[in-house]
């Protein structure tokens, strides 16, 4: 069956060019449309299974405009744009476009470009569906069990965080009544930790009292249907104290979306949900939502008039609480230390993608955690019992790559003494981590997008494909679309890589999980070398705090490995470097009367810190933890450094640290 396409395009010769290419390559183009309205019409009446969208056109509004309306009738689209204006862009990928080609473009970068995107949507539709027919039914499920309301509402909060991401989710009848606060409410402060908020705790919080709460709650307004607010738009009248301003300063939240159920008798149940970013909720939210009223209807009944089990006894009033027979936190997620929205909202992703096949593209800087987090999807997955094959694309060089992941016959080339299994085959019913692969060349992207699409292989010598059973999950620093731009990187394969993005933010981006992070290393350290651990000193707590860290976790784990390898195990630890440059820590500590001595004691405490790493690695220097790696520098400048500082690989190859 032809797929039908609609061309939104207001330039005559673009258009028919366009139409003259699909036909002929078997797709039915249903219309050409030259403005919003027109492409609006044209869907309503027509319905089609995927558009080519200009953004510029004719008229006031635009394509990213056609783009929501596509999105909210769950039809595929992909953008044609001559314009590269990087506010336009950026309003553009907010829409989730499937695709996005720069005119002027090639035929065949037109083709392939719609052959991702279909299957990108057939895709996202199978997964959605499957998706909805668990929440569905677990949502039922919970309005079924012998919970009080309370743990009704907690267990229908960790349902929907995944689906629904917020920071506070709150609900209870409407109107309100101004002589006491009902609402019951959970404010996340973990993966898998809440806060409850009731009366007591908003009180204590927010530091009211009764008398001013009964204010608010009068002046709080209600809200008829389903709808979204953004606190930098809101409709709240300045210093008129309401409920969803005293929520949004309190708890610093800067969206949130009301959603509205009638019960059996006719009173007005609402559902809040809250979040510290802008502008999250969506229309698809609210659709989301619709579909599951029928549970979350049964749900409300349970939480205002039923069934609470005599037997239940009730937690300590605004404590985390378990779930029985639930963990608080996941086990997979434990190497992962704190609890900013930013990281929690990437974890969520993490969570929800892990039970399918989907491919998984992660992004974020060098040292923000991504092969953990490929580690997680692999431990939460059907394949956590296959093997988890991790591969850093950068440090294999350029001769031996497709060796090395595909493997070869004996005799396939010089040195090739016997048949040798490759890093895919190896990962077979398992897991492959792709780290680094915008470090690929491009003759090897090719035959990634092959194992992508035919989930085969062929080894170096070889005639006869090898079928395979592997999930593939990437990760790079770089920023691919730039590298696409650039010719560095395939198109075609990073839309196959992309079918489900999670980036994870810098360690700048949060800040407030420095000194959970920086505790967990200097505990891990202090064990691992066997020291005490008797705290850290107020002053690198506030340096680390103050500083930016480029180098992310990575840098920090560093940092604190040098400050335990040079404590004395009886001070606190302290900075052994200073992370904005100039003197160490421990050269203030001594008597330096001259320049030469300033220089003198960095190296030395460098020289200290390579060889403890080196020891470490038994004298490896490069590949996967490697010396350079852990330090978060190149080789080439780690052998640099030893051979000033006189420190000799051979001393330490095949040996182990003994710290």
């Amino acid at each position: 069956m032809k797929k039908k396409v609609l061309i939104v395009e207001d330039e005559f010769i673009v258009a028919n060019n366009l139409r003259q290419v699909l036909q002929r390559f078997g797709y039915e183009v249903s219309g050409i449309a030259i403005s919003a309205e027109e492409a609006e019409a044209h869907i309503q009446s027509h319905k089609p299974d995927i558009a080519l969208l200009d953004i510029r056109l004719q008229g006031e509004r635009s394509g990213i405009d056609i783009a929501r309306k596509l999105k909210a009738e769950n039809i595929a689209f992909i953008y044609l744009s001559a314009n590269s204006n990087q506010q336009i862009l950026e309003e553009a990928k907010t829409t989730d476009p499937y695709g996005f080609l720069v005119k002027p473009f090639r035929k065949k970068d037109l083709l392939v470009m719609l052959d991702i995107a279909w299957y990108r949507h057939m895709h996202a539709i199978e997964t959605k569906t499957n998706q909805e027919g668990l929440l569905q039914q677990q949502i039922m499920d919970t309005s079924h069990e012998s919970l009080d309301s309370r743990q009704k509402l907690l267990k229908l909060a960790r349902i929907l965080q995944p689906h629904l991401p917020f920071d506070l989710i709150s609900s209870g009848l409407r109107p309100f009544n101004a002589a006491q606060y009902n609402d019951k409410g959970y404010l996340r402060i973990g993966f898998d930790e809440y806060q409850f908020i009731g009366e007591k705790e908003l009180l204590t919080i927010a530091h009211l009292k009764r008398t001013s709460l009964a204010v608010i709650l009068a002046n709080s307004h209600t809200d008829i249907n389903a709808i979204i607010y953004n606190y930098e738009t809101g409709h709240e009248k300045p210093n008129i104290p309401s409920i969803q301003k005293t929520l949004t300063e309190t708890f610093d939240l800067q969206s949130y979306l009301v959603f509205p159920v009638t019960l059996s008798n006719g009173l007005s149940f609402h559902y809040f949900f809250y979040s510290r970013q802008r502008a999250v909720y969506a229309f698809q939210h609210i659709a989301l939502l619709n579909r599951l009223r029928i549970g979350l209807t049964a749900v409300a009944e349970k939480i205002i008039y039923g069934d609470d089990p005599a037997t239940s006894m009730p937690d300590e009033a605004g404590s985390p609480r378990r779930l029985p027979g639930g963990a608080l936190h996941r086990p997979e997620f434990s190497p992962i230390i704190g609890n900013h929205h930013l990281l929690l909202a990437a974890l969520d992703l993490t969570a929800q993608v892990a039970p399918y096949n989907t491919s998984v593209l992660i992004l974020g800087e060098s040292g923000t955690g991504k092969e953990k987090v490929a580690q997680a999807i692999h431990l939460l997955s059907p394949r956590k019992n296959g093997p988890f094959i991790k591969v850093n694309c950068a440090a294999i060089p350029t001769a031996l790559i497709e060796s090395e992941l595909f493997g070869h016959e004996k005799g396939a080339f010089t040195g090739a003494i016997e048949k040798r299994k490759g890093r895919f085959e190896q990962a077979d019913g398992g897991t492959i981590f792709l780290d680094e692969i915008g470090e690929l060349p491009l003759d090897m992207q090719v035959k990634i997008l092959r194992v992508l699409q035919e989930k085969e292989i062929e080894y170096v010598g070889g005639d006869s494909p090898v079928k395979l059973n592997v999930r593939i999950i990437a990760a790079t620093n770089r920023h691919l679309e730039k590298e696409v731009a650039a010719g560095n990187f395939r198109l075609d394969l990073y839309y196959r890589l992309n079918v489900f993005p999670i980036t994870l933010p810098s360690l700048r981006e949060r800040s407030s999980d420095i000194a959970g992070l920086a505790t967990y290393f200097a505990e891990k350290f202090c064990r691992e070398f066997n020291k005490p651990f008797t705290g850290i000193a107020t002053s690198m707590m506030e340096a680390m705090m103050a500083y930016d860290w480029p180098g992310n976790i990575r840098e920090l784990e560093n940092v604190l490995e040098q400050s335990v390898v040079l404590n004395d195990g009886q001070s606190k630890l302290s900075l052994r470097r200073n992370l904005a440059g100039g003197a160490t820590e421990l050269a203030r500590k001594v008597d330096i009367k001259t320049l030469d001595d300033v220089k003198r004691i960095q190296r030395e405490t460098e020289r200290d810190y390579i060889i403890s790493i080196l020891k470490k690695t038994a004298g490896r220097i490069r590949g996967a933890n490697g010396a350079a790696e852990l330090l978060n520098i190149k080789p080439t400048t780690l052998e640099s450094k030893m051979e000033k500082l006189n420190i000799k690989r051979d001393d330490f190859i095949g040996s182990t640290s003994d710290l």
